[in-house]
């Protein structure tokens, strides 16, 4: 173990020397963390809404001053009164609004009458998130309006309680496992891709092939080298991330145990495949190249972002062969959870033959030449 060690002390001297390295693989996942996590968490607010009101009765009247009391509450909307329905769509088409309520001409009469009465929403649907807060608070509203001066004391009619099991998680919350496991690939991409090359084309490489260490202690030594920078990211990330993010007791002691057991299952993971692809590349602006598109194609399909259950097939497929899918998931288990090992056992199982199938793959790959 020596000669491991060796080259674990080198690699982790030369991290030493690179203070701005260090930062930048720690601070620029904490940066995206709170930059996404309060861009996509925020409820939506304060969106232009045109009101048409061409029956001017006590119905559409009541209508109206109920939409505008839920707008001035929630704040999700602003309404501006039209007179003209065609001066409200312009406005609309023009983008100075998000959207156009019309109460139609004898809406009050189809009302009384109980002949189902309607309006229309008109929304700039090119705006996919705006134009669905809009549907849902008038869609929560109507049910109010619809209801029965009077309300019966007992109902024949089904209803729904909602039961939240745990705590309102905010999207920042719910983006800090990936934020974890994005520290940790950036890491393993300088210790397993870049250094590794920049050793290659400097030549520094060539002390290794004349020593009497073989191929798999090599390898080990880098991914060990490698693992060690990715799981003090990974430490940093748990403890600081769960401060910005707000976690509930962020630094419960069997809580940030079980994170490093899974913190350090995904680092060796992580290098690992790293060092698998780059065990035969010699270009040093390979690993450079390829940094934003694996960050894409690894990040994305595991459910960092938004929940695996709505992608298409085609990514379903990556998830499953990608690491990071398991570690977000046995991240989210113990920090939005608080869970045990147990729970995350087939994410630590396969982490951990993932790291095993790539350093044997690696070790196979590797060249003892120039």
């Amino acid at each position: 173990m020596h000669r491991v060690w060796a080259i674990i002390e080198r690699d982790l001297r030369h991290f030493r020397r690179s203070p701005v390295l260090v930062v930048v693989s720690i601070i620029m996942p904490l940066v995206q963390l709170v930059i996404l996590g309060y861009a996509f968490g925020g409820k939506i607010k304060n969106l232009e809404v045109g009101v048409v009101n061409e029956d001017h009765a006590l119905p559409s009247i009541k209508l109206q001053e109920m939409f505008q009391a839920v707008g001035a509450n929630a704040k999700t909307f602003n309404t501006i009164d039209y007179s003209d329905k065609a001066a409200a769509m312009r406005d609309l088409r023009n983008g100075k609004i998000n959207g156009v309520l019309e109460i139609p001409p004898e809406f009050s009469r189809k009302v009384l009458a109980g002949a189902n009465p309607r309006i229309a929403l008109a929304e700039d649907n090119t705006d996919q998130f705006s134009s669905s807060a809009l549907e849902a608070v008038v869609g929560g509203m109507l049910p109010v309006y619809n209801s029965p001066a009077v309300t019966p004391r007992m109902s024949a009619g089904a209803t729904l309680a909602v039961v939240e099991v745990y705590p309102y998680v905010p999207y920042i919350q719910y983006l800090l496992p990936g934020t974890i496991v994005l520290a940790i690939f950036v890491s393993a991409m300088i210790g397993g891709g870049i250094i590794f090359i920049d050793d290659k084309a400097r030549g520094l490489h060539e002390g290794y092939l004349v020593t009497p260490i073989r191929k798999f202690e090599l390898i080990l030594g880098f991914n060990l080298a490698g693992a060690a920078k990715a799981i003090i990211a990974g430490i940093v990330l748990i403890t600081l991330g769960s401060i910005i993010a707000g976690i509930p007791d962020p630094l419960n002691p069997l809580r940030m145990l079980r994170m490093m057991v899974l913190v350090i299952l995904t680092s060796l993971s992580l290098i690992s495949m790293m060092f698998l692809i780059m065990v035969r590349v010699n270009d040093p602006l390979v690993p450079r190249a390829i940094f934003g598109m694996l960050n894409t194609v690894l990040y994305f399909p595991s459910g960092a972002v938004y929940p695996s259950e709505s992608f298409p097939a085609w990514m379903k497929a990556i998830a499953i062969v990608d690491p990071f899918t398991y570690a977000v998931h046995g991240f989210k288990q113990l920090i939005l959870k608080n869970t045990g090992l147990m729970a995350i056992s087939h994410d630590l199982i396969f982490l951990s033959v993932f790291t095993i199938l790539a350093m044997s793959l690696a070790t196979l790959l590797f060249r003892r030449t120039l």
